[in-house]
């Protein structure tokens, strides 16, 4: 009777797994990838005129501070330059986040700050302890180096005289 049951319970959890593999496919299909990394993977033409705009500003923007002020007699402003830099810099952030890459870039901040909330912090006498070990490697390793240089300083200068 328990090797029945046994047999019963294996299947009926293979049977879970298959069904449940077959509904992560299927809900994927229809909806858009979740993970940064498959966001990150899609691309369109959208993308590509978002990044060439923003390449464009960003290079305009470090351009301006030496070629605008030739052009346009309100760029010779210190404050004008700076606020069309600013401008220029800001566009291109947004055309950035407006790709696939900043909406992939979004979901990793979003799921590093779940990952923060699961973080469990030392106290602080673990912190004190884990500290004080630290600088005593630290000092072990620096006394091996120090004396490692002084026998590699008195070996060559058995040679070099």
């Amino acid at each position: 009777m328990s090797n029945n049951q046994d047999n019963l319970e294996s299947k009926l959890s293979d049977a879970k797994a298959t069904a449940s593999g077959m509904l992560t496919k299927n809900s994927q299909k229809g909806k858009n990838p979740n993970t940064a990394v498959e966001v990150a993977k899609t691309g369109s033409a959208k993308d590509m005129m978002l990044w060439l705009l923003a390449i464009a500003a960003l290079i305009g923007a470090t351009l301006v501070n030496q070629y605008l002020p030739g052009y346009w007699q309100l760029a010779n402003d210190v404050w004008v330059r700076i606020g069309i830099i600013v401008a220029l810099a800001v566009f291109a952030l947004i055309c950035l986040a407006l790709t696939n890459q900043g909406r992939a870039f979004k979901i990793l901040l979003r799921d590093a700050a779940v990952e923060l909330r699961r973080v469990t912090w030392p106290g602080k006498d673990e912190t004190f302890q884990y500290t004080w070990q630290v600088i005593v490697v630290i000092g072990i390793v620096g006394l091996f180096i120090w004396l490692l240089d002084n026998f590699f300083n008195w070996f060559v200068g058995l040679f070099i005289g």
